[in-house]
């Protein structure tokens, strides 16, 4: 299981800041919507100026219809992340087209499908999809997979089934993870390292526990011993 930290602050030098705290540690970090519309390529490419070897997931969730999707994805391979996702909900036929396009490139980025945002809980997601979360989820999942996408995103307690669904390989990504059972906050449905590690989660994403602490050095090294 690796941990990525999310890059979620509210200025481009207090990001920085965070990146230079943890430089010694080869971490993947989330860089999302804030972030990137406020400060663009520069701060993928100043990330890596004070590690070459953090590794960069770019959170921006892209729906659209197919073309626009492979498009996109094209243009976000070339930035030189590592990895970036899309909504499972945009259909297998987006879902390939994004997985074909980005192949061109020898070393192309991995990436993931969403299916259910952790801040849904069941009764709000029903609304909005007609099905429970567990069951859309896993229905997202399995068109992910056939689609070749690389894993998903989802909530720590949906991670096994899914991977028992598709393949024991087939990544999954869990957002809003407490690692010691911090405050949820606007997150619903999250878990600690030790849920995360029970459902076989690939990436957890820690964002507040980090940031905001007074020592975030000392809370990553306290995270990873757990890993």
């Amino acid at each position: 299981m690796k941990l990525c930290v999310a890059l979620d602050l509210p200025s481009y030098d207090k990001n920085l800041a965070l990146c230079e705290n943890l430089k010694d540690y080869d971490l993947w970090l989330k860089v999302g919507f804030r972030s990137y519309i406020r400060d663009g390529k520069k701060i993928l490419e100043n990330i890596k100026e004070i590690n070459p070897n953090f590794k960069i997931f770019l959170d921006l969730k892209l729906y659209d219809i197919p073309n626009t999707m492979a498009d996109a994805a094209q243009e976000i391979a070339k930035l030189g992340i590592d990895m970036f996702n899309i909504h499972a909900s945009s259909g297998e036929e987006a879902m390939s087209a994004v997985v074909k396009r980005i192949s061109l490139f020898d070393n192309r980025p991995i990436v993931l499908a969403v299916t259910a945002l952790t801040s849904f809980e069941d009764k709000s997601f029903k609304k909005i999809y007609g099905s429970s979360i567990d069951e859309k989820a896993l229905l997202f999942a399995k068109e992910a997979y056939k689609s070749k996408i690389d894993g998903v995103v989802c909530s720590a307690f949906e991670s096994k089934t899914i991977k028992e669904n598709t393949h024991k390989n087939f990544l999954t990504l869990s957002p809003g993870i407490r690692p010691f059972g911090e405050d949820a906050q606007d997150q619903k449905r999250v878990a600690d390292i030790k849920t995360a590690k029970k459902e076989a989660v690939d990436f957890i994403v820690v964002g507040r526990p980090v940031y905001n602490a007074n020592d975030p050095a000392n809370v990553v090294e306290n995270i990873l011993s757990e890993l």
